[in-house]
């Protein structure tokens, strides 16, 4: 064999166990996308942030509608003091999810980051750092890291009657393994976006929005 040829058998080989381990590395994070995706116990924490969903028309969507409904639960039981509702209008003309969900509402941002991050603004007027996190399962793990990545104490409490629950299992790996991207795609943008942790919603606003149901 060759030099040049011993070079490009060890270059293929370099490849192949980077390769390898990049898809060990994601299929672990779509193991950790399914772990938070599990229903479990919540202890009581001061606030929970509701994350938004469709608005259709005047009305949330079914998915935002089953999560307003155990963000109520959990107020209803005790186990949160303030409800936090997000999620900016979609366009012009549409109202915010969260101003059709309650009359508490933070209703200036369009995706999960900002949700979290103008719901912290609000947070931070209150004092709060506990919260629990409410949204459909798949969408848990990511909102997680999010919220950490704020400086928030987090537990995780996926909408039991959310329509995504009666998938197929194929379906739901499926979710799991986009959520995945996302959050390679989070951890990428922190490198790369100017700004990016700087939240929408001012610390004025924050102050004139009512966050107990």
């Amino acid at each position: 064999m060759t030099v040049h040829n011993r070079r490009g058998l060890v270059l293929l080989k370099t490849l192949l166990g980077l390769t390898l381990c990049a898809l060990l590395l994601f299929a672990c994070l779509i193991g950790y996308v399914w772990y938070c995706a599990q229903e479990r116990p919540v202890m009581p924490a001061p606030a929970t942030i509701v994350l938004g969903a469709a608005a259709w028309g005047n009305k949330p969507s079914p998915v935002f509608k089953e999560r307003i409904r155990h963000a109520v639960h959990l107020y209803q039981t005790n186990t949160t003091q303030k409800l936090i509702f997000t999620g900016g209008a979609l366009r012009d003309g549409i109202p915010s999810e969260g101003e059709v969900g309650a009359t508490a509402y933070e209703g200036t941002s369009r995706d999960t980051w900002y949700n979290l991050k103008n719901a912290q603004v609000i947070l931070q007027q209150q004092q709060i750092d506990s919260v629990i996190l409410v949204s459909d399962y798949f969408h848990l793990a990511r909102a997680g890291i999010m919220a950490r990545d704020l400086g928030l104490h987090v537990q995780l409490s996926p909408t039991p009657t959310s329509k995504f629950n009666n998938s197929s299992e194929v379906d739901k790996l499926k979710l799991y393994v986009k959520e995945s991207y996302f959050i390679i795609g989070h951890q990428l943008r922190k490198l790369f976006e100017p700004n990016f942790y700087q939240a929408e919603l001012t610390a004025t606003e924050a102050a004139s929005i009512p966050s107990v149901l």
